[in-house]
């Protein structure tokens, strides 16, 4: 990629100082509905951000802004490129749309960054059938960041924010570092909960190695949420045991790079949420309640920061 894409911003140096500079619309908000000839219909609302790199060096230095996109046209592009999409299309494809547009249709657009992140609507079920119009709204969102320059390279980010999970055993937490400070006791049989947050890069580097494919990114979210889940979790009955979060999250993101080769990295995010066992004494009775494995405090502040990423020798982070 160029300098100029790579620095995500347009560079000018003036009299000895330097400008660094990109501009955009945040937080424009679409649904769109699909409908199929059999009477089905699909919906997906999005959350998109742009921000362009551009050569409008003016409207700085002097105030003459005959080289801006306005920020009111990128919303109203918005718009207009949801309703030219007349088939359902990932949340990747429609950023992806966006920033061929402003990167082709505008001579001193260089660069496009989009960012889109899919309010989490799914369709349910009536007495075990899918509901023909009906959706509810789960948990965790779908994300994506989308770069694209002039000459067509790419760079393309997915993820997963807000993914909250629990296992109530099958974890524990030994051998760590003990000091004068330390209180933690140490334990093999503990809840661990977290809430994660994925991003993934793909390995595509221009429009043109993209898949072909209809709907591609969002089958292959559903399919990382799975593999994450899968590893987190273990098998139904057993399940799989937990030495710490950083164990898991290394086992999760590993799992993920072996599944999918077109996947050159991932990060994960996962706090560790403690729900700390309670013991109530008395003076009047020994223990009110004496913890078994059974009666928790649930607390989500302060918690611990877990955070990696995992990538392939050939990858460019």
């Amino acid at each position: 990629m160029s300098d100029k894409f790579t620095s995500e911003t347009k560079m000018a140096e003036l009299s000895g100082l330097k400008l660094e500079q990109r501009h955009g619309k945040s937080r424009v908000r679409v649904a769109r509905v699909w409908r199929d000839r059999d009477g089905k219909h699909h919906f997906a609302e999005w959350s998109v951000n742009i921000s362009l790199i551009s050569d409008c060096l003016p409207a700085y230095v002097s105030g003459e802004n005959s080289d801006i996109v306005a920020t009111d046209t990128m919303k109203n592009t918005v718009y207009a490129k949801a309703k030219e999409c007349s088939e359902q299309l990932s949340a990747e494809d429609f950023a992806i749309v966006l920033a061929k547009h402003f990167t082709s249709f505008y001579q001193q657009v260089t660069a496009a960054i989009v960012n889109i992140v899919e309010k989490p609507w799914e369709r349910i079920s009536i007495k075990g059938q899918q509901h023909e119009h009906g959706f509810k709204l789960g948990s965790e969102r779908h994300t994506t960041e989308v770069m694209v320059d002039k000459s067509g390279t790419l760079r393309l980010t997915s993820g997963i924010e807000g993914l909250s999970i629990l296992k109530t055993t099958k974890s524990g937490f030994e051998g760590f570092i003990r000091d004068q400070y330390t209180m933690l006791p140490e334990t093999r049989e503990r809840m661990m909960a977290t809430e994660v947050t994925a991003s993934w890069r793909y390995s595509f580097e221009s429009l043109s190695s993209l898949p072909l494919k209809p709907l591609y990114f969002t089958e292959r979210y559903m399919d990382v949420k799975e593999v994450l889940l899968n590893t987190f979790f273990g098998p139904s009955k057993e399940g799989v045991y937990s030495p710490s979060v950083q164990a898991t999250l290394y086992e999760m993101a590993k799992a993920v790079l072996g599944r999918f080769p077109d996947i050159s990295f991932i990060q994960l995010k996962m706090p560790n949420l403690h729900f700390l066992p309670v013991n109530l004494p008395s003076k009047d009775k020994p223990v009110i309640v004496k913890f078994a494995d059974d009666v928790y405090l649930p607390t989500d502040e302060p918690h611990g920061t877990i955070q990696a990423t995992l990538s392939r020798l050939r990858s460019k982070m």
